[in-house]
């Protein structure tokens, strides 16, 4: 019998047609890495890897989170309000303030920041 191999979708459950255990581009990634400092020049191979491991893991946990606020509101759909909530009450998530409470004086427009990284 054929055993999968060690990064193949049957093991990692990973995206069929992917290579490997991630679920976000790496290439996409790569390019995030290099525009955040002119510093920087080369990324290895593995870097990528793990910013998408790190991603996939803080986008459960904020998820995670934001669900208990949606079911604290007795409802089943996650809201923008939820995610703001799940930051605001969450130590972890101090950095995020700024982008989920536009009342504060050091709003970030997220369709900006989208716009500049691509």
């Amino acid at each position: 019998m054929r055993q999968a191999k060690k990064y193949s979708g049957i093991l990692s459950g990973g995206i069929p047609k992917r290579h490997g255990p991630h679920l976000l581009p790496l290439a996409r990634i790569k390019k995030i890495m290099k525009k955040s400092s002119v510093d920087v020049k080369m990324i290895s191979g593995e870097a990528p890897l793990v910013f998408s491991k790190a991603c996939e893991l803080f986008i459960e946990e904020l998820t995670k989170r934001s669900w208990n606020m949606t079911i604290q509101g007795k409802r089943r759909t996650i809201h923008k309000e939820d995610v703001a909530s799940a930051v605001a009450t969450t130590d972890v998530f101090d950095f995020l303030i700024d982008l989920v409470h536009p009342n504060t004086s050091n709003h970030v427009d997220l369709n900006e920041d989208l716009e500049k990284t691509q």
